[in-house]
């Protein structure tokens, strides 16, 4: 009797026991999977004295990612993160235009335990090329991406794929990369093909030189193929506007180097950073002038080029300035016998910007921003343009890149 009796006690507790360790597992299995959310808002005011959507000249090819006059609700920009497991985590970022339309602007996957130096990447992102590329708009230094990243990337190079990279085990920062994707991003044509749409290869190298003081450089590689890509008001010898179109390779290399400066190495009360990106683009196809009319199929190709150098300083905490200057070459192109007499080939032009920027940061969650430039990228439309912009952070608000 006092053994049964026992017993039922023994099972009792231990019943008890179990209930509560599962509790506690469903509590533990709750917090487990607590991602950190983040929301960015932002707007603008711009006041511009051109179109805007006119393209630089020499790059009516290209995409043009014009401003907008007056007051403009920025991009809403929604992250989440979290860990899934102890071998992966997963990113996704939205992007909300002003119109309503949600975009997709990061989805991926990303290994935490592959070991060796090795981080594999999979999913949709930004493309690991040069410097700005990875960073998001509301980390832009400038209201704004330097001309050259607007023209040749339509502000930046986002990539349906697969990314692998190597951080070598030294004291100096060394890391390769290559990713392989589908080539939705411009300058390439989104396809269905089976395998790879563009490639991308690239390197970066930096150190420390004290506390005060550390630089990062890189190499870069794109190719991807542009299938039937649509120009419209392309201006021709004869003076016209046509639609043109383009199928042909598009091969890019580029290199860029940061530096950054503070004082006693404390970058709250103040600090430098100066970088610079030189990018240049070959591309040998077929042009189809004026499919509208002429329809006149024939070779083309050309190398264009552009750069920029900027500076930011912080002269207190909370307040800083920046400068930067971009520059481009629309090169002189080379155009099949068809159409030597439609297509021109050398513009003669070197588009230009200067831009001027001061920052005003309450908190390191909002940002206020003035900034003025001076617009040389449209033969015979010089441009005086201001702007406002803020930009809020809710939630989680991680760190952003070097």
């Amino acid at each position: 009797m006092f053994k049964r009796i026992f017993s039922s006690a023994a099972i009792a507790v231990l019943l008890s026991h179990s209930i509560q360790a599962c509790a506690a597992d469903a509590v533990n299995a709750d917090n487990s999977f607590n991602p950190a959310f983040s929301l960015i808002l932002s707007g603008t005011y711009g006041s511009l004295q051109q179109d805007a959507a006119i393209p630089a000249t020499g790059f009516a090819m290209n995409p043009n990612s014009g401003h907008e006059r007056g007051f403009n609700l920025g991009e809403s920009e929604m992250g989440i993160s979290a860990n899934i497991d102890p071998q992966y985590r997963g990113v996704a970022t939205f992007a909300f235009d002003p119109a309503g339309e949600v975009g997709v602007e990061n989805a991926y996957v990303q290994t935490t335990a592959l070991g060796e130096g090795f981080n594999l990447k999979f999913g949709r992102y930004f493309s690991g090329l040069g410097y700005l590329n990875e960073q998001h708009a509301h980390a832009w230094d400038f209201t704004d991406q330097p001309l050259v990243y607007a023209v040749l990337w339509e502000n930046q190079l986002g990539e349906d794929g697969v990314q692998l990279k190597w951080l070598a085990p030294a004291e100096m920062f060394f890391e390769i990369g290559v990713e392989a994707g589908k080539g939705r991003g411009f300058p390439g044509t989104e396809r269905e093909k089976n395998g790879s749409g563009a490639g991308v290869l690239f390197a970066h190298v930096g150190d420390d030189i004290g506390i005060e003081h550390s630089w990062r450089a890189g190499a870069s590689l794109h190719r991807t193929r542009r299938v039937d890509a649509e120009s419209a008001d392309v201006p021709d010898l004869g003076g016209n506007a046509v639609s043109n179109l383009f199928s042909g390779d598009s091969s890019t290399v580029g290199v860029d180097l940061v530096w950054k400066y503070a004082p006693d190495g404390n970058v709250r009360n103040s600090y430098m950073k100066l970088q610079a990106e030189y990018f240049r683009r070959k591309e040998d196809g077929e042009l189809t002038y004026d499919t509208a009319g002429a329809n006149v199929a024939g070779s083309y190709s050309v190398t264009q080029s552009g750069f920029y150098v900027q500076g930011v300083y912080q002269f207190m905490p909370r307040c800083l300035s920046g400068l930067r200057y971009v520059r481009l070459d629309s090169g002189v192109a080379q155009v099949g016998a068809a159409n030597a007499g439609n297509v021109i080939a050398d513009y003669a032009f070197t588009p230009t910007r200067t831009t001027w920027m001061l920052d005003y940061s309450p908190s390191e969650f909002s940002r206020l921003r003035l900034q003025l430039a001076h617009d040389n990228s449209r033969q015979g439309l010089a441009d005086n343009q201001l702007f406002v912009q803020y930009i809020m952070s809710l939630g989680a608000h991680g760190a952003h890149q070097y």
